[in-house]
C-alpha cells in the first residue's frame, strides 16, 4: 500500500496526555518576574500564556529529576476551578487541542492515566477532559487508557457529534473492550499485545493482531473501524525493533487487505535518543512504505507534508535509516553524527513532485 498524499494520512493526535513533559531547562520553561515558575506558550491570538507550576508539581519525582508534566499541571489547575490559574489551565487545553487540530489532526487522543494513581480519580478526570475538549472540537476524540473502567466513562461522556469516536485500544487482555466499542459504536485500535506478555518478533505481533481482528469482525465490528497497532519500542533498547514492526506491518497489509488500518504511536521509536524528530519522521516514512496508513503522532511537530516530502538523499535520513532498519548497531554511527553536529543540515528538505 502506498500513500499518494497527507490527506491519505489518518493522524491521532497525541498531545492532550498527562505523561507529556517538558524539560525544565528547556526553551519553554522559564521564571517570571514574580520568581514564579512557568510554562509558557502561545494562544490562538498568538498572544503570550504562562502555566504556572504550582508547588504540589514540584514535590514530585519527575519534576526533581528536571521533567514538568505540563498536561497533568493544566488538567489539574484547571478541575481546580480556582481563579485565574484555572483559566490558565482551561486555556492551555485549548491550545494544544486547536493547534493539533490546525495541524491536521483527524482525533484527538485524550489519555489522564498519570493524573493520579487512584481509578476513581483518574475515571473523574477523563469525563472531565471529554466534557471540556469535546465542545470546542471539531473533529472525534480517541479514548485512550489502560484502564477498562476509565474508557468506559471516556465512551459514556462522548456525544459521537464531530464524528465517531475512536476507542484506544484494545488487546488479548482486555478482550472486554471490543464489547464496549460495538455496544457505542465506535472505532478502535486493536494492539499487538499478547496476553501476559509483549511479542518479541514481527511473527508474534502478527499473530497477536490477527487474533484481536478476527475476534472484532466476529463480534460485527467492520473491518474499515479496526486499526491495528503492531507496537514500536525504541530503537535504542534494540537495533531489531524496528523492523520487527516493519515487517509486521507488511504481514498485516498483506493479510487484511486496503480495508484495515495500521497506525502505532510512532514516536515511542526514537525515546532516549537525541534529534527525535528526525528519527520520527523516517520512521514515519518507513512505516508508510510498510503499509501504514495512520499513526499516533503530533502533528504539530511531524508536519505530515513535510514528512512524506523529507529527502531521502540526505544523509540525516541515510543515517536515521539504517539505525531503524537494524544495520548501525548500538546507534552508534547516528550518535557519532550528532555529535559532529552533521544531522541537522538537509534533514527537513524535500523533493520536487
Amino acid at each position: 500500500m502506498e500513500l499518494g498524499s497527507e490527506s491519505e494520512f489518518i493522524i491521532i493526535g497525541e498531545n492532550i496526555h498527562t505523561t507529556r513533559v517538558v524539560l525544565r531547562k528547556g526553551k519553554l520553561v522559564t521564571e517570571r518576574s514574580n520568581g514564579d515558575e512557568a510554562v509558557r506558550y502561545l494562544d490562538g491570538n498568538k498572544k503570550r500564556h504562562y502555566l504556572v507550576i504550582p508547588e504540589k508539581i514540584k514535590q514530585t519525582q519527575d519534576y526533581q529529576e528536571g521533567r514538568v508534566k505540563h498536561v497533568t499541571v493544566a488538567i489539574q489547575l484547571a478541575m481546580s476551578g480556582q481563579g485565574s490559574e484555572a483559566n490558565e489551565g482551561m486555556e492551555y487545553l485549548y491550545s494544544l487541542a486547536q493547534r493539533q487540530i490546525n495541524a491536521g489532526a483527524d482525533f484527538l487522543d485524550l489519555n489522564v492515566d498519570e493524573i493520579s494513581f487512584k481509578p476513581e480519580e483518574q475515571k473523574e478526570a477523563m469525563q472531565w477532559i471529554v466534557q471540556t475538549i469535546q465542545p470546542i472540537s471539531s473533529i472525534p476524540l480517541s479514548i485512550d487508557s489502560s484502564s477498562i473502567d476509565t474508557l468506559r466513562i471516556g465512551l459514556e461522556t462522548c456525544s459521537n457529534h464531530q464524528g465517531r469516536v475512536l476507542l484506544n485500544s484494545a488487546s488479548l487482555e482486555r478482550l472486554e473492550a471490543l464489547d464496549l466499542v460495538k455496544q457505542h459504536d465506535a472505532q478502535v485500535v486493536v494492539t499487538a499485545a499478547g496476553e501476559a506478555s509483549m511479542p518479541q518478533n514481527a511473527e508474534e505481533r502478527v499473530a497477536n493482531a490477527s487474533q484481536m481482528v478476527e475476534i472484532a469482525l466476529a463480534k460485527g465490528i467492520a473491518i474499515q473501524d479496526v486499526y491495528i497497532d503492531p507496537l514500536v519500542f525504541p530503537i535504542s533498547v534494540d537495533a531489531e525493533f524496528g523492523n520487527h514492526c516493519f515487517d509486521a506491518i507488511r504481514l498485516l497489509r498483506q493479510r487484511y487487505g486496503s480495508k484495515i488500518h495500521i497506525t502505532g504511536g510512532f514516536s515511542n521509536v526514537s525515546f532516549g535518543l537525541p534529534c527525535r524528530r528526525l528519527i520520527n519522521d523516517v520512521f514515519i516514512n518507513l512505516a508508510v512504505d510498510a503499509g501504514a496508513d495512520s499513526g499516533i503522532i503530533d502533528p504539530i511537530t511531524s508536519k505530515i507534508q513535510n514528512v512524506l516530502n523529507i529527502d531521502r538523499n540526505s544523509k540525516p535520513y541515510q543515517l536515521a535509516k539504517d539505525m531503524l532498519l537494524g544495520s548501525d548497531l548500538y546507534c552508534k554511527n547516528f550518535l557519532r553524527a550528532y555529535r559532529k553536529g552533521e544531522l541537522q543540515e538537509g534533514q527537513n528538505r524535500r523533493l520536487s513532485r
